[in-house]
């Protein structure tokens, strides 16, 4: 082993001299004691890699981070954006199909409450996303697999027929209730039905409680059959009236067959 380390070093020895490193004459026993080892001979001939601003490139920042990636999507978007103007832009009839796709991927609402239902029967709990509404949590699982719950009893003022799109309900009750579990994906002021509330259910259903005064749960939460809604106004008499409508796919249908009112 002593025989191969010697002549490591004098080959080592031999390149320096020939580079000018080692001044000639230099002898064997100040190359071995002397301080100056350099990697080659501590390595045995292999000089390991060295980084000069370390293992990773600093210049990128995060190493998970890489810019021309980055940079890719970025263009790879703005193709996109560009190629869906150009085809709305065209009135080629060969785009009509392309066009409807388009427009039905950008309309059509996300299954919330299908997607909230699915989890929960796998996992026992709403998505974190929805806030469950706390007071709701000590119903028991009976009232959960029991019939629809009434928004709110009373007479109906106007039909389905009459409205066209739901029923208005006259009632004493002071608050209007959910008709099943989902999610809130709607609660706002809207022209006919003054503020509203929608509730999308597991099976897109959706079904719609306006004419409110207050709202009582946030938009996107999370309620469970029979969670009060929102506050219905009541006059002098303490009588109120609500709208109620359910809606299954694009189509209104009238709420007396899937609840009865009268």
């Amino acid at each position: 082993m002593s025989h191969r380390a010697d002549e490591v070093r004098k080959r080592i020895a031999k390149r320096k001299r020939e580079k000018g490193l080692l001044p000639s004459g230099t002898n064997e026993s100040f190359k071995r004691t002397s301080l100056y080892v350099t990697d080659e001979e501590r390595y045995g001939g292999y000089t390991p890699p060295v980084y000069e601003d370390g293992p990773t490139n600093s210049k990128n920042g995060h190493p998970l981070f890489r810019i021309e990636v980055f940079m890719f999507k970025l263009l790879f978007s703005a193709v996109i954006v560009l190629l869906v103007a150009i085809i709305f832009k065209n009135s080629n009839p060969a785009f009509d199909q392309v066009k409807s796709t388009i427009s039905y991927a950008m309309e059509e609402e996300f299954q919330f409450a299908a997607v909230s239902s699915w989890y929960r029967e796998q996992f026992g709990e709403p998505l974190a996303l929805f806030e469950t509404n706390q007071e709701d949590k000590t119903s028991d699982k009976d009232s959960e697999t029991a019939q629809l719950a009434m928004p709110a009893t009373g007479k109906v003022l106007e039909t389905f027929k009459e409205n066209g799109q739901g029923i208005m309900v006259e009632t004493d009750m002071p608050t209007v209730k959910a008709l099943d579990e989902g999610v809130i994906i709607k609660a706002e002021e809207m022209p006919d039905t003054g503020l509203t509330m929608v509730v999308q259910h597991g099976d897109g259903s959706e079904s719609w409680y306006g004419n409110l005064n207050k709202m009582n749960v946030a938009l996107y939460t999370f309620v469970k059959k029979g969670t009060e809604l929102g506050d219905i106004k009541l006059n002098e008499n303490q009588k109120g009236t609500y709208y109620f409508a359910i809606k299954k796919g694009d189509d209104f249908i009238d709420p007396n067959q899937v609840i009865p009112f009268d």
